[in-house]
């Protein structure tokens, strides 16, 4: 059963619960829930990339192998603490690409 009020829906919004249950009825409610469905994957895949990278960064930093902040600090604290910015950076892009969702 089509829902008279699909139409009157935010584009780009959250699918409705029962969107397993109930078939996409108009190409309108498919390209919205197509579009949701991009925007989950790209986000999850850059926030897992992301996450990596940094990883493997803190592992070089830790090991002494590199020294990626040098020209920022000086000291091994300044340094850690230059990472521990990256980090919190991460997370608030990763808070600001969730509002909304």
């Amino acid at each position: 059963m089509a829902n008279d009020n699909d139409s009157e829906q935010p584009l780009h919004s959250e699918p409705d619960e029962e969107a397993i249950d109930e078939p996409t009825t108009t190409n309108a409610q498919e390209a919205d829930e197509a579009a949701w469905m991009m925007k989950e994957g790209v986000t999850i895949g850059l926030i897992a990339i992301g996450a990596m990278v940094v990883l493997g960064l803190g592992l070089l930093q830790g090991s002494g192998l590199v020294d990626f902040f040098a020209p920022i600090a000086e000291t091994g604290f300044g340094q850690w603490a230059a990472f521990a910015v990256l980090i919190l950076v991460g997370i608030a892009v990763f808070a600001w690409s969730r509002m909304g969702v």
